[in-house]
């Protein structure tokens, strides 16, 4: 017996890599150059401000205008998921037919689903994961010559987990408005805000809130109610696929 056969979503996963693999190929640039830029920093801009003391400034090459450019993207790299999960995963696929036509050869719509959450979910996870721990490293290593706070939204984003569940919370929202608009350009313009103005509220200025607080808790706090939001999110579309198709044990 073949893998493929034992791996029910195997086959609608491998087709959804091959549909979306312009989308991987840019993830895995845009994740080569932020790790390059990030060292870059580090190896380079960060021993010649501790060199120089600032003498040798420029706006473009700056120790901090550099890593608070790099956080601020970092940060909102979620919303570029929700406008890709909402348009492109899900919202063009249902608007088109692609999907009917995929549930005709043996693919259930939750099979489908799942088959698109898990191939778009892992490496968005992973490279996630990589661009936090590199960002962090950065920024705890060469403390020393930057002036940003961890409660600066640039770098709370992109410096813990509450990246990682920005992500995937965008990934969610861009889902389920793909499965109840049925349309990629209104699925992705509900995504987008969405997403938006979760990562505006989980990265505010927390220290201006609750000023006892500090990093870890504030991040671990942030990211597990992202990431119940995300379950919800996840079970509304797979409950609404389930009734808009009329199949029984479409949900999770």
């Amino acid at each position: 017996m073949t893998a493929l056969a034992l791996s029910p979503t195997a086959r609608p996963r491998r087709a959804v890599l091959r549909l979306h693999r312009p989308a991987l190929i840019v993830w895995g640039a845009f994740q080569l150059l932020a790790v390059g830029a990030l060292l870059w920093v580090h190896l380079f801009r960060a021993p010649a401000a501790r060199q120089d003391h600032g003498a040798s400034y420029f706006v473009l090459t700056d120790v901090n205008n550099v890593m608070n450019f790099l956080g601020e993207v970092l940060s909102y790299v979620s919303v570029a998921v929700a406008a890709w999960a909402g348009a492109a995963l899900v919202g063009r696929e249902l608007e088109s037919g692609t999907a009917r036509l995929a549930w005709t050869q043996s693919v259930t719509p939750a099979r489908w689903l799942t088959a698109k959450l898990t191939a778009a979910a892992l490496p968005l996870a992973a490279g996630t994961t990589l661009l936090g721990l590199v960002y962090a490293w950065v920024w705890t290593t060469d403390q020393d010559v930057l002036v940003t706070n961890w409660s600066w939204d640039r770098v709370l984003v992109p410096a813990g987990p509450l990246s990682v569940a920005l992500v995937l919370f965008a990934l969610a929202a861009g889902t389920l408005a793909g499965v109840a608009l049925g349309r990629a350009l209104p699925a992705l313009a509900v995504a987008v805000g969405v997403t938006y103005a979760a990562r505006s509220f989980f990265g505010r200025t927390w220290d201006d809130i609750w000023p006892d607080r500090h990093f870890w808790p504030v991040q671990l706090t942030a990211t597990a109610v992202l990431l119940t939001l995300t379950a919800l999110a996840l079970v509304a579309a797979f409950t609404l696929l389930g009734r808009r198709t009329n199949i029984k044990g479409a949900t999770v």
